[in-house]
């Protein structure tokens, strides 16, 4: 990798995540000349990848799943598995060899004192890291969310997120509700089915857009069609779901009404990639159902007042980025708690402070990861240009209450 001299920095570019977004952004950075340091809350790089079901897969080949600067191990095949994506991460970091430090908490992010060499100042277990510039990419997926359903508390089976599910085999012989028709929710519905829960059922709220998975031109379709009216691109993709998917409508799946584009523009979700679902819908072993509604006790009460009495259920119902205790006080997040400005840009109140991460787009979320990083990285470069010309002379400031191991 080149190097570039050193520059008067002031205080250095602080990375909040050791994830995917992180990682890329902390190594661009470095690329450009603006040392950078990882803070990472668990004691290994990758860990919400880490800590996913085990019979996860990239939902994009291994040739768009790579990070900038290094690609994908061929060895990892076609699609990734986790615990290869996870030893990829680890590579990466010593491929780029980034400043990474485990165990070391983000609790908030306040704005330093005037004056001060730094223009923020990260309050951590160990005591404050003053820096030039943030980098939050704790990302999108940062807290599991489970709806507050009227008696959910009342339950008596099992109820979990989908983060903490890790294989089908405690639930064979069981009746299971899989409460949300995402990719996670299929998966996990359809690997279920096929290792021998007594009966699997999937709550869908509103029918998903579904698409095969044999191939990445899905991926490739967004990048090309960006550009086009959304109007055109959903009935185009209306249209492709109708050639490449069969009718689950007699199996009380109806074929969406909302094309892809216009789902994912204004709701975050992706089309669900099949790669099982489809046919055990069709078999019988995945029995849609509708939306749940409320609890009693034993039982599930859905939509449509039909009552369940599933031994688990399993929540997979996404996930809140959970930024509020970090930045809430800086006037960053909207209503919902999400980055009011994302990758290069940087609100107003908040210069020298960006998020990566905080998207969902069709074209694939580590492909964006890559062109977050580059584009976070010429903007802090140009914001601290113009920093250096106000502010000549500042003495580098490395963190000094940082713990000191290493990802």
């Amino acid at each position: 990798m080149p190097t570039t001299p050193e520059r008067d920095l002031g205080a250095p570019t602080i990375v909040i995540g050791a994830g995917p977004h992180g990682l890329a952004a902390a190594a661009l950075l470095n690329r450009f000349g603006e040392p950078a340091v990882v803070l990472e809350r668990s004691d290994r790089v990758g860990a919400s990848w880490a800590q996913r079901y085990d019979h996860l897969r990239l939902h994009t080949t291994s040739g768009t799943s790579g990070l900038p600067g290094l690609s994908v191990p061929r060895q990892a095949g076609r699609w990734v598995s986790r615990d290869d994506y996870v030893r990829y991460l680890r590579g990466y970091v010593a491929h780029h060899r980034l400043d990474v430090r485990v165990a070391t908490p983000v609790q908030r992010v306040v704005r330093a004192e005037p004056g001060s060499e730094a223009q923020w100042l990260l309050r951590t277990p160990d005591g404050p890291v003053p820096a030039g510039a943030v980098v939050v990419a704790t990302g999108r997926c940062h807290t599991p969310n489970i709806p507050d359903w009227p008696g959910r508390s009342t339950f008596t089976g099992t109820l979990l997120h989908s983060a903490h599910y890790r294989s089908p085999h405690p639930y064979r012989g069981q009746r299971v509700l899989v409460v949300g028709a995402g990719n996670s929710g299929t998966e996990i519905a359809s690997v279920l089915a096929g290792a021998g829960a007594e009966r699997v059922r999937i709550a869908v709220r509103t029918p998903p857009n579904i698409l095969p998975r044999s191939s990445a031109r899905w991926h490739a379709a967004g990048r090309l069609t960006e550009t086009l009216p959304l109007a055109w691109r959903d009935r185009t993709s209306l249209l492709t779901q109708r050639l490449a998917v069969p009718d689950l409508t007699s199996r009380g799946l109806p074929r969406p009404r909302t094309g892809l584009y216009t789902r994912n523009a204004r709701e975050g979700v992706n089309p669900v990639l099949d790669h099982g679902f489809v046919d055990a819908v069709r078999s019988g072993q995945v029995e849609p159902v509708a939306a749940v509604q409320a609890f009693d006790g034993p039982y599930v009460i859905l939509a449509d007042g039909t009552r369940l009495r599933p031994d688990t259920v399993i929540a997979a119902t996404g996930y809140r980025p959970d930024l509020l205790d970090l930045v809430g006080s800086l006037g960053v997040l909207d209503d919902e708690g999400r980055p009011l400005a994302v990758g290069a840009q940087a609100h107003p109140a908040a210069p020298c402070l960006h998020f990566a991460g905080y998207t969902n787009p069709l074209t694939g979320v580590l492909r964006q990861a890559g062109i977050e990083a580059r584009a976070i990285a010429h903007a802090l470069r140009r914001e601290k240009a113009r920093a250096t010309r106000f502010t000549p002379g500042s003495a580098t400031a490395r963190p000094t209450h940082v713990d000191s191991r290493r990802g």
